[in-house]
């Protein structure tokens, strides 16, 4: 599902709300989560599961094309940890 499917399902949910209104309220949520994870914080969907940023440290790596040796700087990556209840609906239980 991409975001415009998740806004079109959303309004159609929720005859009750404008579209343009149903759109701004989902990028709102998205940038609420990117925001706080630029942070460092971590984000909890209680069910679906939390997303998090973890640090990779610098390290030499290998250019797959030549077999080179490069350094590669530390960074940021973002992590998601599903929830119970995901993990259990996509196994069936």
């Amino acid at each position: 599902m991409i975001r415009s499917e998740l806004i079109q399902k959303i309004a159609d949910d929720n005859p009750h709300l404008y579209q343009r209104d149903v759109e701004r309220i989902v990028n709102t949520i998205f940038e609420e989560i990117i925001d706080a994870m630029a942070r460092g914080d971590r984000v909890e969907l209680r069910g679906f599961g939390a997303f998090s940023v973890k640090k990779r440290e610098a390290r030499v790596g290998r250019n797959p094309r030549t077999g080179e040796a490069v350094e590669v700087e530390e960074k940021h990556v973002p992590f998601f940890k599903t929830g119970k209840l995901l993990r259990d609906r996509l196994n069936g239980k």
